[in-house]
């Protein structure tokens, strides 16, 4: 890598729209893309399709699927047989932690990521978490993210040797679904393309009832534009 080549930055790539978006300002920002998907056992397995579909259309380096199945400890409906919690209200979701929380689930992530930036030679990583619009996830906060990366400081053959200054960017932690969406749809993200859905029907189409479809939903509403995701009810 010259001094004119763009610095390589890993990006975190479910395939959700928030991931989307953080994908696509990390090339507006001018980096080179590298993007990381994980195959964890989820129920909802389609997001790894729009993963991909997303990394195509915005342009990354290349892309990796890391199989890595959290279904050896379950504990969560995304990973177990537990029924995925259906039309909950504003109040409902913002008290104590859901059973959609996959544990440890962005420490893990991004533990992962973190050694594949070293061998890339990379010291950003790029996620997609949310403080303000979320289901209470205690990896979503910006406590966690500040964490993480003294974590990397010192974790790191590069950290230790100061041959790298490592920066988690969550630029999104702090924005209003509405604000996350205006803002993709200002850098050109086709959100027809992601997927959201915690318990998506058999062909894929979101079921419009799980709290992250009811955000997403919500997100649309407030932005004034149509959510193009399909959807089996809305």
């Amino acid at each position: 890598m010259t001094s004119d080549s763009p610095r390589p930055a890993v990006v975190l790539v479910s395939g959700g729209l928030d991931s989307a978006t953080i994908l696509a300002i990390a090339k507006s920002t001018g980096f080179e893309l590298y993007a990381i998907s994980f195959d964890y056992g989820q129920r909802h397995r389609f997001e790894l399709e729009a993963a991909s579909r997303v990394c195509a259309a915005i342009g990354v380096k290349r892309q990796i699927v890391v199989p890595l199945d959290l279904r050896a400890f379950g504990g969560s409906a995304l990973t177990d047989e537990i029924a995925v919690p259906k039309d909950r209200s504003d109040a409902q979701m913002s008290d104590g932690i859901p059973i959609t929380y996959v544990p440890a689930r962005n420490t893990i992530f991004l533990s992962v990521a973190l050694g594949w930036a070293e061998v890339l030679g990379a010291s950003d990583l790029f996620i997609g978490v949310n403080a303000v619009d979320y289901s209470g996830y205690p990896d979503c906060r910006p406590e966690f993210i500040t964490a993480f990366q003294q974590l990397a400081g010192l974790a790191t053959k590069s950290g230790v040797e100061g041959t790298a200054a490592w920066n988690i960017h969550a630029p999104l932690i702090s924005l209003s679904k509405a604000e996350i969406i205006r803002l993709g749809v200002k850098l050109g993200v086709d959100y027809g393309l992601t997927h959201s859905c915690y318990d998506p029907d058999p062909t894929g189409r979101a079921c419009g009832h799980c709290d992250s479809c009811q955000l997403r939903l919500k997100g649309f509403a407030d932005a004034d534009l149509i959510d193009p995701a399909p959807y089996a009810s809305r």
